[in-house]
């Protein structure tokens, strides 16, 4: 018996060892099958006609534009990145905070919140998944769509300016947030949860006091981090008219101004820091509580 138990072991970790080995092997073959297909070459950037258009970009943005006249400009493009980038976050918000607690599972239809009553009636854990999978899937169909390509549709269908700026960011990055969230509620510690149940609390309590209080931090975390995110989107959704810098930065582009260009890839860098910085003050207070 004891033999047998010491032959099968070894052979378990035999077995083991060799499906690591061949999850690793496969995952090479990906990247290096991806790599030829993406037709990625690090040598073309250290060609000589590379380096020479890099050399001949950097000596034309220098010195950077510090005309007053053209700073005094920027102050209308610099808040609008500001207010896009909040607005739209605080949609995102909006759109994901519901769609999360109708896609968490272990609120929609299992776990503590519904042992009794799924063992009472099964029908009942079918008819509470459907919201659950609807929820789902419109936060994927949010998210799968890029920002720009949001933003492209929107500028076409309310025109040029900020707004569809807002949308763009609100409707793609709430699929994002939403999906984030429900993670982490399905994540929190199910102890309280049924400490809570156990004295004859309701669900919206059991929310209220259990799970909210365990994700809050984890919530603001990750927000700060999509408006950090949505200050940098913001430069890109420019390109398509929606305002901001971005939209300067295309402007430059155009006109081959690469001296102001450059000035607004520095406020635009100056922006994301104090972003940075304020976001790192705010989880700090927020995790010291």
């Amino acid at each position: 018996m004891n033999h047998r138990l010491s032959a099968t072991a070894p052979s378990f970790r035999e077995s083991k060892r060799a499906l690591h080995w061949l999850f690793f092997g496969g995952l090479l073959l990906v990247f290096l099958g991806s790599a030829r297909l993406a037709q990625v070459d690090p040598g073309v950037l250290l060609d000589a006609r590379a380096r020479a258009n890099f050399l001949r970009f950097f000596a034309g943005a220098f010195p950077p534009d510090l005309g007053r006249e053209f700073l005094q400009f920027l102050i209308k493009p610099t808040l609008e990145t500001i207010q896009i980038s909040i607005l739209g976050t605080a949609i995102a918000v909006a759109i994901g905070f519901p769609l999360a607690l109708l896609g968490t599972a272990t609120l929609a239809y299992r776990g503590v919140l519904h042992a009794r009553e799924v063992a009472g009636a099964p029908s009942r854990r079918v008819v509470r998944f459907l919201p659950y999978a609807a929820s789902r899937a419109l936060l994927s169909a949010f998210r799968s769509i890029p920002e720009f390509v949001w933003a492209f549709m929107f500028v076409r269908a309310v025109g040029l300016g900020p707004f569809p700026g807002v949308l763009a960011i609100g409707i793609a990055y709430g699929g994002m947030i939403g999906k984030v969230y429900s993670e982490i509620l399905e994540a929190v510690d199910p102890q309280p949860l049924e400490a809570l149940q156990a004295t004859g609390a309701s669900r919206w309590q059991i929310l209220a006091y259990g799970f909210l209080p365990q994700a809050y931090p984890n919530f603001v975390s990750y927000t700060l981090y999509r408006w950090e995110c949505a200050i940098r989107a913001s430069a890109v959704m420019g390109l398509v008219g929606a305002g901001g810098l971005g939209q300067q930065i295309e402007i430059s582009m155009r006109m081959f101004d690469f001296h102001q260009m450059f000035t607004l890839v520095v406020i635009l860098f100056g922006l994301v820091g104090a972003v940075d910085w304020l976001s790192a003050r705010i989880r700090r207070r927020v995790y010291a509580r």
